[in-house]
């Protein structure tokens, strides 16, 4: 085990119907290298004064640091609540070949030139 230094594990639940193709957009898209869709969840949390209860599916999403930044800017246009959530999670050692391949999986970041 290595420090994974700039890997990140971002978390974001969605509406089951859409999962697929927000995880799907931001592979093809080089903002994280691998997305993994955990269905059957439920959420119970208070919107607008209401409680509501819903299925929804969580996606764990795995990416650098230095994609975050355009992940989270992608990541509305993307998914289709209001508020979508997402929290990054710092890990702190992985298995060198994965991290390895974990930042040969997205793309260059994009620069201001």
């Amino acid at each position: 085990m290595l420090p994974a230094d700039g890997v990140r594990i971002l978390l974001c639940t969605v509406s089951p119907a859409k999962a697929r193709k927000v995880a799907g957009t931001l592979v093809e898209e080089g903002l994280a290298a691998c997305v993994n869709l955990v269905p059957g969840l439920r959420s119970i949390y208070r919107w607008k004064g209401d409680i509501l209860d819903e299925p929804e599916t969580l996606l764990i999403i795995k990416t650098t640091a230095e994609h975050v930044p355009s992940l989270a800017a992608r990541l509305p246009g993307l998914h289709p609540y209001e508020v979508p959530e997402l929290l990054a999670l710092n890990p702190s050692a992985g298995l060198s070949p994965y991290l390895a391949w974990l930042h040969a999986q997205v793309a260059p970041p994009a620069t201001n030139e």
